[in-house]
């Protein structure tokens, strides 16, 4: 396997352990996994767009956890969409805020639905 393929797989997990603490981790590694397939980025480009992100998390201070990993994951997806399709990556500052609305308005043990962000 490629080193850069490598970064397509989940952290490794201590034995017995599930591969991903999250659902939305599995979710973000996934959307990497189709947008290499599908070729908006090369499994190089991702490989180093996750390095870059890491690095950062780790100059910040960031512990080196499941937590830091995979919001490095998912700051690696964001950047690399931004710069693919501006388009498309232009939209994502305002679907975060909304999706930050509807987390807010949504009352606890319940779903979290876009609709709840209001209009």
């Amino acid at each position: 396997m490629k080193r850069s393929d490598a970064a397509l797989l989940p952290r490794e997990a201590p034995p017995g352990a599930p591969a991903f603490d999250e659902a939305w981790h599995a979710e973000a590694l996934g959307l990497a996994n189709v947008l290499v397939t599908e070729g908006m980025f090369s499994a190089a480009d991702w490989a180093t767009a996750l390095g870059a992100a890491l690095r950062e998390a780790s100059l910040r201070g960031a512990p080196d956890d499941e937590d830091t990993y995979y919001r490095a994951v998912l700051a690696a997806v964001e950047g690399l969409v931004t710069a693919r399709s501006p388009e498309t990556g232009g939209a994502l500052a305002g679907r975060v805020e909304e999706w930050r609305r509807a987390y807010f308005a949504t009352p606890h043990g319940k779903p979290v639905e876009l609709a709840a962000a209001g209009g």
